[in-house]
């Protein structure tokens, strides 16, 4: 019997025996994807185990922890508030938030924080998980800290700092955390939390490195798939060297950017991350709620049309000064790239966001298409993980 459970059109059986073929060849723990054509629900499929200590068993209401898939919530909750005039784009950040014209900061715009040009894509000190449950102070530190270049003039992954820069818009200008916001505004009917409740993180999947499952030296089968990924995403030699050299320095860009805040004990199955909901990487979620979400932006239900077709047109493109591949971001929705990799058919006007260990949102408007993948078997190598890509492929093939 299939360890594969859910419904699965049948014009998108393609879907289905990607999902299968992952857990078949031991590329899976637990896991989840969902799709929306058109609206309407095409692939709701899970299976697995939700907690490998445990054996519980991965469930259709099991919620999973989305990491930076939580960047494009903060970034529609910002947007809508542009969109309802509190405030400007293209308009200073001291507007709103005069403390963060420190450091020289003074020139830095809405639009710089919402596209990874801020200059701070770290914190300049350590940070514990329990401090970062406090959105004011960690807003704080940042305000008064000189960047790393002069905003506007690069870009760089914010992997973390992002969410406590875009998510200042939403707490100052709404008086209401990312969470909240997010909640009553547009995710209220969606299995979707942004500071999950004690029943929700008591239910959730728990995360489980890619290498500890394998144990000792075994590669696991996303870190032997690693060349080709670099191959298929025009990875050269030396940038594969550096991009090694980064994943291994802690002082690189790279993991001063990933690394802090420190979940703490329990890594992110620390409830006090789950329950704090860092507005960059706090989300938990179902498949179908991150599907859906991505469903009602495309429909115009959550922002109106002409507001998410400028929030997806590229605003930086190329080198990326702290992910080393090449990436490109709207206003805070990644764009197809060597960090969000997608088949040919979405290149043009798919947008959505990429997660640590393999998760994704996708929505796409010209072909009315909205994704989402979700597994708790994280992946060792960036460049090495493609189960995400495989899925959205055959959706695509299934769309045709």
């Amino acid at each position: 019997m299939s360890t594969v459970q859910g419904h699965c059109d049948p014009a998108f059986a393609g879907v289905r025996e990607v999902f299968e073929q992952n857990f078949a060849e031991g590329r899976e723990l637990g896991a989840a994807v969902a799709v929306y054509a058109d609206g309407r629900k095409v692939v709701d499929l899970w299976g697995g185990v939700a907690d490998r200590r445990t054996g519980r068993e991965w469930l259709p209401d099991t919620p999973c922890f989305a990491f930076s898939c939580t960047k494009a919530l903060t970034a529609a909750a910002a947007l809508l508030l542009a969109e309802r005039g509190a405030y400007r784009m293209d308009g200073p950040v001291t507007d709103w938030w005069p403390e963060f014209g420190a450091a020289g900061k003074e020139g830095t715009t809405a639009e710089h924080l919402l596209t990874h040009q801020a200059g701070l894509p770290a914190f300049a000190r350590p940070v514990s998980a329990e401090e970062a449950a406090d959105p004011a102070a960690l807003a704080g530190e940042l305000a008064a800290q000189k960047p790393e270049w002069t905003p506007g003039e690069a870009h760089g992954y914010h992997a973390l700092t992002y969410g406590w820069l875009a998510g200042e818009i939403v707490r100052r200008l709404s008086g209401r955390t990312v969470g909240a916001f997010v909640k009553e505004e547009f995710a209220r009917d969606l299995d979707l939390w942004i500071g999950a409740p004690g029943d929700v993180i008591e239910r959730a999947a728990k995360l489980t490195a890619a290498r500890r499952l394998q144990g000792g030296g075994n590669a696991s089968p996303e870190t032997r798939s690693s060349d080709a990924s670099a191959r298929a995403r025009k990875i050269d030699g030396d940038l594969l060297n550096r991009l090694v050299a980064a994943f291994t320095d802690p002082q690189s860009a790279m993991n001063r950017s990933t690394n802090n805040p420190h979940p703490g004990k329990g890594g992110y199955n620390n409830p006090v991350v789950l329950r704090a909901g860092w507005p960059s990487a706090g989300m938990l979620t179902t498949a179908p709620a991150l599907a859906g979400f991505y469903r009602d932006l495309v429909a115009g239900e959550i922002l109106r049309p002409e507001t998410l077709r400028d929030a997806i047109r590229p605003r930086v493109s190329g080198p990326d000064r702290t992910m080393l591949l090449e990436s490109s971001f709207g206003l805070g929705f990644m764009r197809p790239a060597q960090t969000f990799f997608t088949p040919a058919a979405a290149r043009e006007s798919a947008f959505g966001h990429t997660g640590a260990g393999g998760s994704i949102g996708l929505g796409d408007p010209d072909a009315g298409l909205a994704f989402a993948y979700l597994p708790n078997l994280m992946s060792d190598m960036a460049a090495g993980d493609m189960r995400a890509y495989r899925l959205l492929e055959a959706a695509y093939a299934s769309l045709a």
